[in-house]
């Protein structure tokens, strides 16, 4: 890596939630950041600030994948936060379910894939969004429940393939956390209540909190870390 310049990260469905607190974690450790959303609605919607961009990608797409990677000799690490969900039992449609695993389970793998020649120039490092569904069943949402597991799996396979290559490959899972997408939960107080009876730490977990783990995974100190699954989740899965 030249001496002098940030390094450069990229966090797929990096523009909201989860991957923003990951992207502005990723910066105030010093990367220079390019966080991704699928739509220009997305996009546009992502405040500026010093060594942060946004741009589009759609990860089930080959193209539009090179595209992102395009302009990057080098990358210091890769973030994969983008995914999607359907709820109350819409995945057992067939199309449905492989919509969820081309996006959150292929998606992954085609960004790691294309990144591969540029994360080994700079020894850095993929950080995978794994899920507390990677360990346990989901009964309403089978899809997500199997792109998780497997993301899990294909970040072990990476961490082995690619460690002679000097790219660390690892994952977070992330347990009951507040954003948007978990807004309804939130706010249902007998669901909520329940949530944090399961929860040692008694609290939902913050995007932030998310977001330092990941930085932490990408960095030096890090460096005898590849193929972890790093539960992030209050101690939800130790119960």
């Amino acid at each position: 890596m030249t001496s002098g310049v940030p390094p450069q990260a990229i966090v797929t469905g990096g523009t909201s939630g989860i991957g923003f607190a990951i992207a502005t974690a990723l910066i105030d450790a010093g990367f220079e950041v390019t966080a991704t959303g699928l739509t220009d609605e997305q996009v546009a919607a992502v405040v500026p600030r010093p060594r942060l961009s946004a741009v589009k990608l759609d990860v089930t797409s080959p193209a539009s994948v090179a595209a992102v990677l395009a302009p990057f000799d080098e990358l210091g690490a890769l973030i994969n936060c983008a995914g999607i969900i359907f709820r109350n039992g819409a995945e057992y449609d067939i199309e449905t379910f492989q919509k969820v695993i081309d996006v959150n389970l292929t998606g992954t793998m085609r960004m790691c894939v294309g990144a591969r020649p540029k994360l080994a120039a700079a020894q850095g490092a993929i950080v995978n969004a794994a899920s507390m569904l990677s360990f346990f069943g989901g009964p309403s949402i089978p899809a997500y429940t199997a792109s998780k597991g497997g993301v899990a799996q294909l970040t072990k396979a990476l961490a082995v393939a690619w460690a002679p290559e000097g790219i660390r490959v690892n994952a977070i899972a992330p347990g009951w956390i507040a954003t948007e997408l978990t807004r309804g939960l939130v706010e249902d107080a007998d669901r909520s209540a329940a949530i944090l009876a399961r929860t040692p730490m008694q609290r939902w977990g913050a995007p932030e909190d998310v977001g330092g783990v990941a930085a932490f995974l990408c960095s030096p100190a890090a460096r005898f870390i590849t193929g972890a699954i790093l539960p992030v989740d209050g101690g939800y899965a130790a119960v």
